[in-house]
């Protein structure tokens, strides 16, 4: 079941080419950036391009109970009005994040060196995932944290009364768990310093220099060390959100396996940070473009134009390439399934405790479909027999997760036969035109129910 009602049901199967251009909605991971950077700033933060996702709504819901003044203009458009670095109010009832691992992961760490109380919790699949990765180094600062066993939600973080600047060694690379920290260290006095020994996607750095934090970054023998003073006057800011790579990444993957499709996707953030499924399909032997490459409020954006890439061949991607892609490795397996020959992916552990466990989502439904997989606990390796090899006609538990479901719908898309998946419903956290738009094109959907 849906954590937002009831499972939908879906089926998708091949049809005609697909054409035209896919206006994908603004990147999540910017979105709930803005909304909680706004809400920590001073004066009237104005975004444009929001995602209105229901992840992102319910960060929106949170900042309200935080004491922040968050209106929606429509269109996109909205206005925050902050309360300052160290001026979150004690909510007065649970702040539930659905769907939000980023969601929960970031306001956590805004919160941790207020001296307040608040408790989280949110959709069972939210509620089944680690936050020990968070509340561990949120407790460096002072912060004390209450949850069920396993660090799981619902969760009570207890904020510190008296913060202490930390040094925090990255044990994993995540962007939630830096961005946790930073978002601590905005209210402890001195400087937070973070150190990550391999890259991960930069949005909280760039957008903490755009609000005019004193926030610095070197490449040092022990890695990216990325320095911020904390208790800063934030000052509200205009932000245009771009559009989201990683809900890109649908109907550009769609296009390259739908026989005789030619899609533009304008708008697309390319920091480099977040684009290595675009690299890795290039690779592949795909026909995408990067076109009017350009620099919007901070962030590289281009428009893609993907083209039907009939003679894909495997590839190894590199483990280094992981952070630049987590979230894309589910709609990678599915171009990997239309390719020729094997599509190694190493390095992908952190797969496993993402909405779902996502390397055996998507091993069991493409084996339900008749694609050979083999897996591993870090790595997952897809052999594809080319382009409109899949037999198809399986039936794929999504277990809540929004990428899985997506992936599977566009399997369908390209598969002898059709694709169906247990529930779509859970798109609508980060994609919710996902249905009419990929229709618009060509694609042919249908709920079950």
């Amino acid at each position: 079941m849906s954590g937002h009602g009831e499972p939908t049901p879906m089926k998708s199967r091949r049809g005609g080419a697909l054409k035209g251009v896919a206006e994908v909605p603004g990147d999540k991971s910017i979105s709930h950036r803005a909304l909680i950077l706004g809400a920590l700033a001073v004066g009237e933060t104005k975004i444009a391009g929001l995602l209105e996702g229901d992840d992102v709504l319910d960060t929106a819901r949170a900042m309200r109970a935080f004491g922040a003044d968050v209106i929606e203009h429509g269109g996109g458009d909205w206005s925050v009005f902050g309360v300052g670095v160290g001026g979150f109010a004690e909510p007065d009832n649970v702040i539930d994040c659905g769907n939000s691992g980023t969601g929960v992961r970031l306001i956590m760490g805004a919160m941790a060196s207020c001296p307040i109380t608040a408790t989280f919790t949110g959709d069972a699949s939210l509620r089944s995932r680690p936050m020990g990765r968070i509340t561990g180094p949120v407790g460096l600062f002072g912060a004390q944290a209450y949850g069920r066993v396993g660090g799981r939600l619902p969760m009570t973080i207890v904020g510190a009364a008296d913060p202490v600047p930390v040094r925090y060694e990255m044990e994993v690379p995540s962007a939630q768990v830096k961005s946790a920290v930073l978002l601590a260290g905005l209210n402890a006095p001195g400087q937070t310093v973070v150190i990550e020994k391999e890259p991960t996607r930069d949005h909280t750095e760039r957008m903490l220099a755009g609000f005019g934090a004193d926030i610095s970054i070197e490449e040092t023998g022990e890695g990216r060390m990325i320095t911020l003073t904390g208790q800063p006057e934030l000052q509200a800011q205009d932000i245009v959100v771009p559009r989201d790579p990683s809900s890109a990444a649908f109907p550009v993957c769609a296009a390259l396996i739908v026989e005789g499709s030619d899609v533009l996707v304008p708008g697309i953030g390319m920091n480099p940070t977040r684009n290595g499924l675009f690299t890795t399909l290039r690779e592949m032997g795909a026909d995408l473009t990067y076109e009017n490459e350009r620099i919007e409020g901070g962030e590289p954006v281009a428009d893609l134009r993907a083209r039907y890439s009939p003679d894909m061949v495997g590839v190894k991607v590199p483990p280094e390439r992981v952070a630049s892609m987590i979230d894309e490795y589910p709609i990678l397996s599915v171009v990997a399934a239309n390719a020729t020959g094997q599509t190694v992916m190493r390095g992908v552990k952190e797969l496993r405790v993402k909405e779902c466990d996502r390397i055996d989502a998507m091993a069991r439904g493409l084996e339900a479909n008749g694609v050979a997989v083999e897996e591993a606990e870090d790595m997952l390796t897809v052999t594809g027999q080319g382009a409109g090899s899949v037999t198809g006609g399986g039936t794929c538990k999504t277990h809540l997760d929004h990428r899985i479901a997506m992936s599977f719908m566009v399997l369908g898309m390209a598969s002898q036969q059709p694709v169906s998946i247990d529930d779509g419903a859970p798109i609508t956290t980060s994609f919710p035109i996902f249905e009419p738009l990929m229709a618009e094109l060509g694609a042919r959907l249908e709920r079950s129910n």
